[in-house]
């Protein structure tokens, strides 16, 4: 029975589990490192949705261009791997039979394999690629994609620290709702990596507690030490 395979190569999903990940630490980082100086709720909220549209736009762009850089790098060496096979198409015959025999097919076996693919240019270029250099043509990735999900997921994630405070929430009330919101959420996040990853659940939903926790706790004790200094 065939075994179906998530795809994961446009880069969309990758950018999407980062995003809400960093969404989550890093503005519950800055809504309780703000709330911890007890500035009044205004300002968390101001801060918060610095963080929220700041670190989406900063996340798309990020992802954008790493991914457009890293495609341009591959097309490149796609590029030169199509003018080898064109100009010097017997060492690239022979470089694709030594490859073959390397990895224990007899000397005549690996030579048939390779004349039936370079016969087809199309087919030479797309076996080259991913012997040689690890690439599959047709998958480079989607910058525009990665950015996307990028952007709508950091949202998502920073939102959830901020929800009390854009509710009407003050105090410590908000406080205590922003922590029990970002803890709840961030092992449903765990948990649903562990899915795409096949660990432990329960170790993945608490390593993402873990990490939301102690970034949480930081921040809002820098908060606190630098609003009593200030008072």
């Amino acid at each position: 029975m065939e075994h179906t395979h998530r795809d994961m190569r446009g880069g969309g999903l990758r950018a999407a589990v980062f995003g809400v990940s960093d969404g989550l630490v890093s503005n519950v980082s800055l809504v309780l490192g703000t709330a911890g100086a007890h500035p009044g709720a205004g300002i968390v909220r101001l801060a918060g949705l610095a963080g929220l549209f700041g670190g989406s736009f900063s996340m798309a762009a990020g992802e954008y261009i790493s991914m457009r850089v890293q495609k341009e790098a591959f097309e490149r060496e796609l590029h030169v791997e199509k003018e080898e096979i064109e100009t010097q198409p017997e060492s690239e015959r022979a470089e694709l039979a030594y490859l073959y025999e390397s990895r224990g097919l007899d000397t005549a076996t690996a030579e048939k394999i390779a004349d039936t693919l370079m016969a087809d240019p199309r087919v030479a270029l797309e076996t080259h690629a991913r012997e040689e250099l690890g690439l599959d043509p047709t998958a480079l990735g989607s910058p525009i994609q990665a950015a996307f999900f990028s952007f709508v997921t950091f949202a998502i994630g920073a939102l959830i620290p901020l929800a009390a405070f854009l509710g009407g929430s003050s105090g410590s009330g908000a406080i205590l709702i922003a922590i029990a919101a970002t803890a709840v959420s961030a092992l449903i996040v765990g948990g649903a990596l562990s899915f795409l990853t096949n660990r432990s659940i329960v170790v993945s939903a608490m390593r993402s507690l873990l990490v939301c926790a102690v970034a949480g706790a930081i921040t809002y004790g820098i908060g606190a030490a630098v609003g009593a200094t200030a008072s």
